[in-house]
C-alpha cells in the first residue's frame, strides 16, 4: 500500500487549499450495502475512487491500475479481489495486488499496490479521508439512536444534487423555508412564522434547538399532536458537511435524519440520508425512503439554481434575516476552519 500524497487531482474544481482542508475530513462515498466484492465507482472532491470487499473488509482506493492507468471499476473481480480488465493484475485486501498473469513467477513489488484510503463503516455507509491528518485527525459525525435497540435504522438509496455540497447542507439547516418549500410533504403553508432560536457552538461545529408548531406528520396523515404541542427539532451540525436532525414527536417518539453532503465536486454533490426511528414501524421501508426523497426533491430546485454557486463566506454579500441564525453560524464555523470564501476556483 502506498503512502499518499495528498494533492488535488487534475482538473479540480476547489481551490488548492481548501481542497486540501476538505481531504482531511471524513466523507460518505456510498451505502455500504452497495459496497460487495465487485467494483463499485465513486467520487469524492474530483477523485475517482474504486470500492470492493475483500473477506468482508471494504478498501477504498483510486480508481486506476498503478500498471497502466485503466479504470478498475471496468474491471470484474474473483473470490481473491478485483481484476483490472486490462492486463488482469489483481488486487486483494489492503489494495496489494496479488497476482500478475504475464509474470506468475516475478516477485510483485510494491509500486503495483492500489493508493489506498482509510475506511470506516458507520450508520450503513462507508466513509473515507483522502488525506487524513496523523497529528490532528478528523473526527467521524456522530449520529443520535443509530445504535439504541429500540430504534430502527434506516438508510435511503444516494441520490445527486447539481450543487455545491455547502449550499445543500444551509438548505438542511434552514427553518424558514419549510412554509414555502415543503408544504406538500410536512409543512404548513399558513406558518411561516420563525421563533428566535440561538445556535451553540460546539467542538465539531454547533447545535441549535429549534422549538415551532409545524408539526413533523406527513401532510394528509393523522395529525396525532395535542393541538397546542410545540415541535423540538434539534439541529447538530458537523462541519464541514454533515449534520443530523433531531425531531422530538410527542412522547418519546423520535426521528433523527443524517443529512451527509457528500461533494463529488465543488458542484456536484451525494447525498446520504441514514435514518433512525423508534415509531411507526410498521410502516414499509419502501415508503419512508419514497416519503424522504419528496422532501430533498422539494429542495433540489432550490440548491441547483441558487446564485452564486459558491457559499459566500464574508457574510457582508448577502443579506440576512433573523431567521438565519443556524445559516450564519454554518458559514463562521466554515470560515474558522480556514476555508476561503467561495470554495471554488
Amino acid at each position: 500500500m502506498k503512502a499518499h500524497r495528498p494533492t488535488p487531482p487534475a482538473h479540480c474544481s476547489f481551490d488548492p487549499e481548501d481542497w486540501l482542508r476538505l481531504a482531511r475530513c471524513w466523507h460518505p462515498v456510498a451505502r455500504a450495502c452497495d459496497v460487495d466484492n465487485k467494483p463499485h465507482k465513486a467520487v469524492l472532491l474530483d477523485e475517482p475512487l474504486v470500492l470492493y470487499r475483500i473477506n468482508g473488509q471494504a478498501v477504498v482506493a483510486r480508481d486506476a491500475c498503478p500498471h497502466r492507468g485503466v479504470p478498475l471499476t471496468l474491471g470484474f473481480h474473483d473470490e481473491a479481489g478485483i481484476i483490472c480488465p486490462y492486463h488482469g493484475l489483481r488486487f486483494g485486501e489492503d489494495g496489494r495486488c496479488n497476482r500478475i498473469p504475464a509474470s506468475p513467477d516475478q516477485p510483485i513489488p510494491a509500486k503495483l499496490n492500489l493508493m489506498t484510503f482509510p475506511v470506516e463503516e458507520r450508520y450503513g455507509l462507508v466513509w473515507t479521508c483522502l488525506a487524513p491528518d496523523t497529528d490532528n485527525p478528523a473526527p467521524l459525525p456522530t449520529m443520535p439512536h443509530w445504535h439504541d435497540a429500540a430504534f430502527q435504522q434506516i438508510n435511503c438509496p444516494p441520490f445527486d444534487v447539481n450543487g455545491f455540497a455547502g449550499r445543500q447542507v444551509e438548505g438542511f439547516l434552514d427553518v424558514a423555508h419549510f412554509a414555502w418549500v415543503h408544504s406538500a410533504t410536512f409543512a404548513d403553508p399558513d406558518n411561516s412564522q420563525v421563533p428566535d432560536y440561538s445556535p451553540q457552538e460546539t467542538d465539531y461545529g454547533f447545535t441549535a434547538d429549534y422549538w415551532s408548531s409545524v408539526s413533523n406528520y406527513p401532510s394528509g396523515a393523522e395529525n396525532r399532536a395535542p393541538p397546542d404541542f410545540r415541535w423540538l427539532r434539534r439541529f447538530e451540525m458537523h462541519l464541514p458537511f454533515t449534520a443530523t436532525l433531531t425531531v422530538h414527536f410527542p412522547g418519546e417518539d423520535r426521528l433523527v435524519i443524517m443529512n451527509a453532503a457528500s461533494p463529488v465536486s465543488a458542484r456536484k454533490t451525494r447525498m446520504f440520508a441514514p435514518i433512525a426511528r423508534n415509531f411507526d414501524l410498521h410502516i414499509p421501508v419502501g415508503e419512508v425512503h419514497a416519503f424522504n426523497l419528496r422532501v430533498f426533491e422539494e429542495d433540489r430546485l432550490m440548491v441547483e439554481t441558487q446564485r452564486p454557486e459558491r457559499l459566500p463566506l464574508d457574510l457582508t454579500l448577502e443579506a440576512h434575516i433573523p431567521a438565519d441564525r443556524s445559516s450564519i453560524a454554518y458559514r463562521r464555523g466554515l470560515k474558522k476552519m480556514g476555508f476561503g470564501e467561495f470554495f471554488l476556483v
